[in-house]
């Protein structure tokens, strides 16, 4: 289950990051924000009510979907969906990997988990190896100021992002079910979206062409309603430092569309990037200090 869980992450939000840049253009970006999660909370709302699944929630439960909701389906997404006008969604998703290093610092600072050797070795191999699959790429870029704009603007998404993951271990750790806490989260993230793009004076009206459409669609309900309840339940299920490994893999994902559909071209620096990361895949999931004690002991006893 966690395996099946982990690959709908993996592969659904890999595909997004294209989805975003197809909804770049006239419309702003909270208001794109605001059709997506207002498409997705409310889909996700309705099936609940209608299979008797809505839970009840305290009105402290309720605070904490309201901040959760303003970390992932707010702050986090107005982050990157502006810095997809300075760099490529490539690199956003490179970026957005660094939520495996803040959401061990906070399981840390919150919860008091701290996290096993191996997954330092797995988190320094997985960015390493998506730092080298890029790097040609940041050369190329010349670290201008709009690059680095993109960059802080994604590094401060990924933050909101994973503040929001705490805040969902939290709900389970209480035994509240993670798809009422997200229905309510992403409801009050919609609401927030709103209230910013009504303040900046934005036009709600979205982009009637076939791109957009099929973009916010793709990423309401297969972004937002399938993988986001996927990922909240690997959270719970495996903790939020292991779950957020997945966004390592994320652009590798990025980088078979964009081969197949943009043309990009590997270079022997992107070769080595992809193995660093499944190496360090193999070695957080493989568990090599159970691997090397069984081989010890075969030795022992043969």
């Amino acid at each position: 289950m966690n395996a099946l869980l982990y690959c709908l992450v993996v592969v659904i939000w890999g595909t997004t990051w294209i989805a975003i840049y197809l909804q770049q253009g006239p419309v702003s970006a909270p208001v794109s924000i605001f059709w997506r999660f207002a498409v997705a909370s409310s889909v996700m709302i309705v099936i609940l009510l209608a299979g008797g699944k809505l839970r009840k929630l305290s009105g402290r439960d309720h605070l904490f979907c309201l901040l959760q909701g303003g970390c992932v389906f707010c702050f986090n997404f107005w982050c990157f969906y502006t810095a997809a006008a300075w760099i490529n969604t490539g690199l956003e998703s490179v970026i957005f990997s660094m939520a495996v290093l803040f959401n061990a610092v906070n399981s840390f600072i919150f919860f008091g988990q701290k996290p096993p050797l191996r997954f330092y070795i797995a988190a320094g191999l997985g960015l390493t190896g998506i730092v080298t699959l890029f790097w040609q790429d940041l050369l190329n870029s010349g670290f201008n100021h709009s690059l680095l704009l993109g960059i802080g603007l994604s590094a401060l998404g990924t933050f909101g992002f994973s503040l929001g993951n705490m805040i969902s271990l939290r709900h389970q750790k209480k035994g509240l079910e993670v798809l009422t806490t997200n229905s309510w989260a992403m409801l009050y993230g919609t609401l927030l979206i709103a209230a910013i793009a009504l303040v900046r004076g934005d036009n709600f009206t979205p982009q009637w062409t076939f791109s957009y459409l099929s973009a916010l669609l793709y990423l309401a309900i297969f972004g937002s309603v399938i993988a986001f309840g996927a990922y909240f339940t690997l959270v719970g299920r495996i903790g939020p430092s292991k779950a957020a490994y997945s966004t390592l893999l994320f652009p590798l994902v990025a980088l078979t569309l964009s081969t197949l559909y943009e043309g990009y071209v590997w270079q022997v620096n992107a070769i080595a990037g992809l193995v660093l990361i499944l190496l360090g895949n193999l070695v957080m999931f493989a568990r090599p200090e159970a691997l090397m004690g069984k081989l010890l002991y075969r030795r022992r006893t043969a």
